[in-house]
This record gives C-alpha cells, sequence and structure tokens, in this order.
C-alpha cells in the first residue's frame, strides 16, 4: 500500500503558544507536515511565496496584515495554496469577508483536534471546511432567492445518502468507500444533485439541505 501524500501546511498566528498547540495537533496525523510558521501576516505570505504549501492555516486577527488580507494575497499570488481560517471569531462580518477574500474554510478554534484534522485535509483535496455554526450562518445568510424543495426535482435515497456524507465533509473516495461505489459514480450523482438543486458546488448543496432540514450538522 502507497504513503498518503503528504500535506504541506504553513501555520500563521500572533500567539506563540497557540501556534504550538495547533502544530501539535496537526502533526498528529502523519500525513500532515508544518514546513513553516509566522507571527503576523505579512510573514505569512512571504512564507506562502517560500513553501509553497498545500494548505495555509490562517488567524484573522494578526500584526502588520490581517488574515483576511493574507488570504486574499495568496489566493491571488498563489492559487495552488488552500487557505483555512483559525479563528475565535464567529461573527457574521469576520466569517463572510474570510470566505469573500477566498478562504476554502473557516474553523472555530473550540474545534476539537480530529475536526481541525479533517478539515486540512479535506481542503487539501479540493472540499470546502466549515465549522457547523459558521454552516448555519451561511444558510441564513443565502436563504432569500433560492429555490425551495416544492419547485425542485426531488433527489433519489442514493443522491440523499451521498449529500449526508458530503455534509460530513467526506470526499469523493471516503463516500464511495462507506457506499461500496467508486468515486467516478460519486462524482455523477453529485452532478445529478448540483443540477437538481440549481447549486454549482458541494457547500452550496449541503446548505440547501440544512435550509430545508433534510439533513443536520452536528
Amino acid at each position: 500500500m502507497s504513503e498518503p501524500k503528504l500535506i504541506r501546511v504553513v501555520l500563521a498566528d500572533d500567539h506563540a503558544v497557540v501556534r504550538k498547540g495547533i502544530r501539535e495537533f496537526l502533526e498528529e496525523d502523519p500525513s500532515l507536515h508544518v514546513v513553516a510558521e509566522a507571527n503576523d501576516g505579512e510573514e505569512a505570505v512571504a512564507l506562502v511565496a517560500q513553501e509553497q504549501p498545500d494548505v495555509a492555516v490562517f488567524d484573522i486577527q494578526m500584526p502588520k496584515m490581517n488574515g483576511m488580507e493574507a488570504t486574499r494575497r495568496v489566493k491571488k499570488e498563489f492559487p495552488q495554496t488552500r487557505v483555512l481560517i483559525l479563528s475565535a471569531y464567529d461573527d457574521d462580518p469576520y466569517i463572510f469577508a474570510a470566505l469573500q477574500a477566498g478562504a476554502n474554510g473557516y474553523l472555530l478554534k473550540t474545534a476539537s483536534s480530529d475536526e481541525l484534522v479533517y478539515a486540512v485535509r479535506a481542503i487539501a483535496s479540493g472540499e470546502s471546511a466549515l465549522s457547523p455554526a459558521v454552516a448555519k450562518k451561511l444558510v441564513r445568510r443565502t436563504t432569500e432567492g433560492q429555490p425551495s424543495a416544492e419547485t425542485i426535482e426531488p433527489l433519489t435515497e442514493r443522491e440523499m445518502e451521498i449529500l449526508r456524507l458530503a455534509a460530513k465533509g467526506m470526499g469523493n473516495k471516503q463516500i464511495g468507500a462507506v457506499l461500496a461505489i467508486s468515486d467516478r459514480t460519486v462524482q455523477g450523482h453529485l452532478a445529478n444533485i448540483y443540477a437538481k438543486l440549481h447549486v454549482n458546488t458541494r457547500t452550496e448543496a449541503v446548505m440547501f439541505a440544512m435550509r430545508e432540514k433534510w439533513i443536520t450538522l452536528q
């Protein structure tokens, strides 16, 4: 069996003790390696330029350059690097500003070590990662102007199974393993789900399902 691909991470937080804890949490997973640490936003962007990591984990409030601006710079200059905001703030303005800046996920610092590791792995594989509290805020924010369950083609039982597993943050291969189908088949089902719900991404599909109370995030 081949070794899992090593996910290279740049970590930025202006509190050394917090950085140490986050690093220890991440590196409990042998597939994650923190290649550099920064204590301010400017240094974080410079280290992303130097290291070209798979994932950058940024705090929001940092000296010299905040996490939103650092995210904006990274997504513009190094779009191959995925960005996870790890913050103590669950206020709407912070969340929406970070996502508008291009962040691929937003996790609260109250998350467990398992949730943090899972979020980084999900983001590295091209998925999104949101704390449940953040996801609920997005549901409220995106409710207006969207189609309702009464105006769309119903999902099949298998499509609902896939949507529930996607809501847990599982990637296509993980969903396929649970359901004993190929990841290509999962991808096909997701395409059908997107078409039926009139959305373009997995996150939007999960938000729709949460809004309609088809699924919940615990």
